[in-house]
């Protein structure tokens, strides 16, 4: 039973996509290394000196596992973070980002698609703001836009803005006065709501207090 087991992930990594998160715990970070150190050695002569000497392949895919095992990255992020290295090569960290795509640990579509909504369940935001918070996750343009596309199709922004109104009249109550109103416009255009959408969502919120707008 021990020996199935130990085979079965080995398998897996080898022939499908894996189904883990693409955040690696320490332990499977550290198993997918041995697996991958094992698939090299495998296909090349035993070193002369220390068998346990890393080549520059693998400190650098050892290191791409740490930094997934933290958080998630965009495949730019990753790129950015191995090339800090004084040791780094950038054919060598090509070759891994390219062996982590193979293995699913790095994909840019998914990963926009699992922060977009990781966002909007958190904190009701407009589309503008989520689409800034993408881009500083260095992701294409395209990709950017599929994943707002998506998550806004799950979640409309008037849902999301009524989410954010809601929250603020149950802390702050519903406007009363001008500057109570024009409070609650700038609050929602920082969430990153539309000029339209926030002026129509404000003045029904205030019962015919209209905000003033800059």
């Amino acid at each position: 039973m021990k020996s199935h087991r130990a085979t079965e992930p080995q398998r897996q990594v080898d022939k499908e996509k894996p189904t883990l998160s693409p955040r690696l715990c320490g332990s499977v970070a550290l198993w997918l290394f041995i697996v991958e150190r094992e698939r090299l050695t495998s296909s090349r002569a035993p070193l002369h000196h220390s068998a346990m000497t890393k080549t520059p392949y693998e400190k650098t895919f050892e290191r791409a596992l740490n930094l997934l095992s933290y958080k998630p990255r965009s495949l730019a992020e990753m790129r950015a973070r191995l090339m800090e290295k004084d040791w780094a090569e950038e054919a060598v960290v090509d070759q891994v980002l390219a062996r982590l795509e193979e293995l699913g640990y790095l994909n840019d579509e998914e990963f926009a698609a699992n922060f977009a909504n990781s966002r909007l369940t958190a904190k009701p935001i407009g589309r503008s703001r989520l689409r800034r918070d993408l881009r500083r996750k260095k992701l294409p343009s395209e990709t950017i836009e599929n994943a707002l596309d998506e998550a806004y199709e799950q979640q409309s922004e008037e849902e999301l803005i009524d989410r954010a109104i809601g929250k603020h009249v149950r802390l702050k109550g519903a406007p009363a006065t001008r500057e109570e109103t024009k409070r609650l416009f700038d609050y929602l255009i920082r969430r990153g709501f539309s000029y339209d959408l926030v002026i129509r969502k404000v003045r029904e919120a205030a019962q015919g207090v209209e905000p003033q707008d800059e």
